[in-house]
């Protein structure tokens, strides 16, 4: 089979594509399916350079959508022919991966397994942030960083949902339109945001959902109102740099969490329950997902180069 082997951690030329990988087979409890697409996120970059450590060699990739191939013993409720998705399972970046049954979510019906492979991962991730991590209800100020990222653009669209004003920070005017057509309120560049953020809500916002990290995160805690909650659920600007307790107590009892999508779909009931609501939105038109570019699995070091240097907006995925 074809996949992409990272033997040395390292930039994006460490990504080797190989063409005479063997073919994996399912063992029990496992499905191996023909990938159609892989999602690339940040976790994959985060894994290429060591910052996540593996066991050398490993194929990256936590998502990806396709075909049922062979089913292994005791599996139920999945044949071959079936359309299915999954995240959090490494090995993606290939034209065959081996993904275990309590991981895979069966695609309904109008939704194809692009569109399935570019919205498991992130579109999890946006739902335990909005639904779990703080609950956003109607009403609230809701900060969202990177919005027109693939995250972003998603976490966006289900604060809507939810009733809240999203104020939306971005980098260039391609992606503010983005973001105010997936229904941000107000949309803002990253210089002086926080100042920005008082002068609309007054008090600040009720959550911050930072991705960005290290260039965002002061500000982030400036915008916050007395007992709001900064959610940093991502680095993609580099690590934050340890932070003093006092400093939540200065900024009026904030709370800060760093939360990852693992805990947060740990049993299968909560990963159906996710998949079940961003799948539907999705199938009802109330969910859009935006794939900005496609790569050919060979072309996997290009994908994470313009990710990195925030070339890109929405989801961009691998096709084997």
């Amino acid at each position: 089979m074809r996949a992409i082997v990272v033997s040395a951690t390292g930039g994006p030329e460490v990504l080797a594509y190989k063409t005479d990988r063997p073919d994996p087979e399912p063992n029990p409890g496992e499905v191996l399916v023909d990938v159609t697409a892989s999602g690339v996120n940040f976790i994959d970059v985060y894994h290429r350079i060591g910052r996540y450590p593996l066991s050398l060699p490993f194929v990256p990739g936590n998502e990806g959508a396709g075909t049922v191939a062979a089913v292994g013993e005791d599996v139920t409720g999945v044949s071959v022919g079936d359309t299915v998705a999954w995240s959090s399972v490494m090995g993606s970046y290939a034209s065959r991966a081996v993904v275990p049954a309590s991981q895979l979510l069966a695609v309904p019906e109008g939704i194809t397994a692009e569109v399935a492979a570019a919205v498991t991962l992130q579109g999890l991730t946006a739902h335990y942030l909005a639904h779990s991590t703080y609950e956003v209800k109607p009403g609230d100020d809701v900060l969202v960083h990177a919005a027109a990222g693939g995250v972003g653009l998603l976490l966006t669209q289900i604060a809507k949902l939810r009733g809240a004003r999203v104020i939306g920070t971005v980098s260039t005017e391609e992606k503010e339109t983005l973001a105010r057509q997936a229904g941000a309120d107000e949309v803002l560049r990253y210089d002086g945001f926080a100042d920005a953020v008082r002068d609309l809500t007054g008090s600040g916002v009720h959550v911050v959902y930072d991705g960005v990290g290290a260039a965002t995160f002061a500000a982030s805690l400036a915008s916050l109102r007395p007992r709001g909650m900064m959610a940093l659920y991502g680095q993609a600007s580099g690590p934050v740099p340890p932070v003093d307790p006092q400093t939540l107590a200065a900024g009026g009892s904030l709370f800060l969490t760093r939360p990852s999508l693992g805990p947060y779909v740990a049993t299968r009931d909560e990963l159906a329950w996710r998949a079940s609501d961003i799948f539907g939105w999705v199938a009802s038109g109330e969910l859009r997902v935006h794939i900005s570019n496609r790569y050919p699995l060979a072309e996997a070091a290009r994908a994470h180069e313009d990710l990195e240097a925030r070339r890109t907006t929405g989801k961009l995925l691998l096709l084997p």
